[in-house]
């Protein structure tokens, strides 16, 4: 708004006293001090509202209209109400540095001043950026995204001051103006949002982390071939939506304030809509060679199909990659026939899987381009490739290359895969969902896809038989004890352990003996006296004694390779 405006609302009581040719400076907010020296709280533009409790002297007026000056302020409005009228000082000053002087009648409150100016400045800024916006969305319908979603959160904080970020449902960074907040606090975001909307509130919804007042706004995904928002079950998208976040909270917004930032919603839906069109040609890539492998086809055929895969997903290779199989499912309690309509779960699967597998080390909105992900019936199944050196090295003898953990790190691990996403998908899961997942060993060729496919549901398999919310196993799991060990009743396992490590724990607890760590490297020295005395920096002589006492505690003998089993199992389980 301009300065001129305010002579013209006779209930703010302005009166001016010098600046007429000053009067079509903007105004981009108010500040009312009475401090000899304000320009630490001044950006510029500012209406500066002063009782005159600062001035003791008449030679105080040239300094501090000077400072306001400096700072690069709209304008002076001084009250009546302290010394009765305006010191002529003060005119002067103001005089000389061409800075506009307003008188404000002693009945008016400098809060009426105040609130007229922000709720003008605020309209004219929303109306000024909902018209952009409006722009923008129909440059994104019609045509190529000029700038996508960027452009716009750029515009929030440099019209309105707010600073916001779109966030995957796992709390994954895709777009956002100035310093995102780190990743532990998108997460927490995403989890707080994805709990509101399972609870069937309607957004924005209010979250603090870290002190910080955020307002999260859901980004409904309204592409082709989806069911209309408001008839579609929660659960079939809460997994997949985006939210924007905005550092800010809402609830005291008024009405066009909160138009706006729906509007912001709905135009990064529609790049949203882009970028999932963009991502068709990998999904169907991966539906080609998944009907492939599970039909029997000639390895010669699937090989083919890999090798225009391999250039799409990761551009200039120049060799074939090896491959990874990765098997998701989402499932819900209370599915039936008497529960009401089914929730696809291998759509809702493969979106989380696209998501779950970007990889963090790529930044911006297109790291997803590795990722290839079917679906058939409930189940997702990724194909993701993989550097040539992740696989074991070929060949054998002196000359051939060692495999080394370096070799080895490219490669997913099914741990790694949830770590940073399980508290917001287990808020998004709610009570009454599960996400389980397996991930197979990397093979490097077509023979190898089948046995990489069933791999990973066998893995996967393995998870579904654990506790939680969101569980992963992988290829690793599958050739040992431990995939008997979920099949285990909670009731068995809890019994069989007790019956054999309560009595060393209760002595630990009393005495701080430390058997329960002796026990568990004494079996991961196999038994060798001289090795676990020294990785417990023991005397051998200490360490008979403790082994000792775990046999007379608990009855058993740790030479016998039955006992010794059974105490690892236990400590397994427990």
């Amino acid at each position: 708004m301009r300065l001129r405006a305010l002579l013209d609302t006779d209930a703010l009581g302005l009166r001016l006293l010098g600046g007429e040719d000053e009067l079509d400076r903007s105004v981009r907010g108010v500040m009312t001090t009475d401090l000899r020296d304000p320009s630490r709280y001044l950006s510029g533009g500012e209406l500066v509202l002063t009782g005159l409790a600062w001035r003791r002297h008449a030679a105080d007026s040239e300094p501090f209209v000077r400072i306001l000056a400096g700072a690069g302020v709209a304008g002076l409005a001084a009250g009546e109400a302290e010394l009765g009228a305006i010191p002529d000082d003060l005119v002067e000053a103001c005089l000389h540095h061409r800075l506009p002087l307003f008188a404000v009648n002693e009945i008016v409150a400098f809060a009426t001043i105040t609130e007229h100016v922000v709720r003008q400045v605020s309209g004219e800024r929303a109306g000024d950026l909902a018209a952009v916006v409006d722009r923008h969305r129909r440059l994104m319908t019609s045509g190529p995204a000029g700038g996508g979603p960027e452009v716009v959160l750029d515009l929030l904080t440099s019209d309105l001051d707010l600073h916001a970020w779109v966030l995957s449902p796992t709390g994954r960074r895709i777009a956002g103006a100035g310093e995102p907040p780190t990743g532990p606090v998108c997460a927490a975001l995403a989890a707080q949002h994805l709990a509101a909307t399972r609870t069937g509130r309607r957004g924005p919804h209010r979250a603090e982390v870290g002190g910080t007042t955020y307002s999260l706004f859901p980004i409904r995904n309204n592409g082709r071939g989806t069911v209309p928002a408001p008839s579609r079950d929660a659960r079939e998208s809460v997994l997949s939506d985006w939210l924007l976040a905005v550092e800010a909270d809402a609830s005291d917004w008024p009405a066009a304030r909160l138009d706006l930032l729906q509007g912001v919603t709905q135009l990064i839906a529609v790049e949203r809509d882009r970028r999932d069109a963009a991502r068709a040609v990998r999904r169907r890539l991966a539906q080609e060679v998944l009907e492939l492998v599970q039909t029997g086809a000639p390895p010669a055929e699937i090989a083919a199909r890999l090798r225009v895969a391999a250039p799409v997903l990761l551009p200039g290779l120049g060799t074939a990659p090896h491959w990874q199989v990765v098997v998701a499912r989402v499932e819900w309690a209370g599915e039936g026939p008497d529960s009401g309509p089914e929730i696809p779960g291998g759509q809702v699967a493969q979106a989380l899987l696209e998501e779950i597998l970007v990889d963090p080390a790529v930044a911006g909105p297109d790291s997803a381009d590795r990722i290839a992900v079917a679906h058939t019936g409930d189940e997702a199944i990724a194909l993701v490739p993989l550097p040539a050196v992740t696989a074991p090295a070929s060949g054998s003898g002196p000359d051939a290359p060692e495999e080394t953990p370096e070799r080895r790190d490219n490669a997913l691990h099914a741990d790694a895969l949830l770590a940073t996403v399980r508290e917001p998908l287990s808020a998004g899961l709610a009570d009454d969902g599960r996400l389980t997942l397996g991930v197979s060993a990397a093979v490097h060729s077509a023979e190898g896809l089948r046995g990489a496919l069933e791999e990973a549901r066998h893995a996967r398999r393995v998870a579904a038989a654990r506790p939680g919310r969101v569980c992963a196993a992988g290829h690793h799991e599958l050739a040992s004890h431990v995939l008997l060990l979920p099949f285990v009743p909670d009731d068995v396992r809890r019994a069989f352990t007790a019956r054999l490590l309560d009595p060393l724990r209760d002595y630990d607890r009393r005495h701080r003996a430390e058997l329960i760590e002796t026990l568990e490297a004494f079996l991961d020295c196999d038994g060798s006296w001289t090795r676990c005395a020294a990785r417990l920096h023991l005397h051998v002589n200490t360490l008979r004694y403790r082994v000792g006492r775990i046999e007379q505690l608990t009855g058993r003998d740790l030479s016998r390779l039955e006992d010794k089993l059974d105490f690892f199992l236990a400590l397994r389980m427990s």
